[in-house]
């Protein structure tokens, strides 16, 4: 399971992740890629990419990428121009590979980046409010918003059809339907502390 931190809707960031670069592949400067992207074809057009510790780090540098093989299985194999061996490659272990934000896809009506939904205030259908989305929990299956409230707590809300009604980036708000039962888990898990 993966974790998506990412700044809040006021900080735009100027580069969002591709990936994490996890080692050297091979003895020719390639990199093994953990693939955290909806779009890894997408990697085939850039020219120049971006490493780095992470969206708002101040050691992210440009590089030119110069091949790509994407493999089945979430993982891809990059080359860098300026990552001539695996000497070199080896520095760029556990770094961000990323994307000008001018550069990454464009959304379609109704998409958005995950940094967007961060600080969203979340609401019930009828209103009621349950706190602030602080985290975007990828589990593979679906993901799950971490909101955290003074009422509730920290609710985890799965993210599917039904139970979020509507995501308003430009009101900063998400409405949703939260499945029958939910709220009473997290009261007695509460009581027991």
């Amino acid at each position: 399971m993966t974790t998506n931190k990412v700044p809040s809707p006021i900080e735009t960031p100027s580069h969002l992740i591709l990936g994490e670069i996890l080692r050297p592949h091979g003895v020719r400067g390639e990199l093994r890629v953990k693939l955290l992207t909806a779009h890894p074809d997408h990697l085939k057009q850039l020219k120049t990419v971006f490493v780095g510790a992470g969206i708002g780090a101040r050691n992210v540098k440009p590089y030119t990428l110069s091949s790509i093989k994407i493999l089945g299985d979430g993982y891809a194999i990059i080359r860098l121009e300026e990552v001539p061996d695996r000497n070199a490659a080896d520095r760029f272990r556990m770094q961000m590979l990323m994307v000008a934000l001018a550069d990454a896809v464009p959304l379609e009506d109704g998409e958005f980046y995950l940094y967007q939904l961060i600080g969203m205030k979340v609401q019930q259908e009828d209103g009621s409010p349950l706190g602030t989305l602080i985290e975007v929990l990828e589990t593979g299956a679906n993901d799950v918003y971490v909101v955290r409230g003074d009422a509730h707590g920290e609710v985890l809300i799965p993210v599917i059809d039904g139970v979020i009604l509507s995501t308003d980036v430009e009101n900063s708000l998400l409405t949703v339907r939260l499945p029958e039962g939910l709220l009473d888990t997290v009261s007695d898990a509460d009581e027991e502390d």
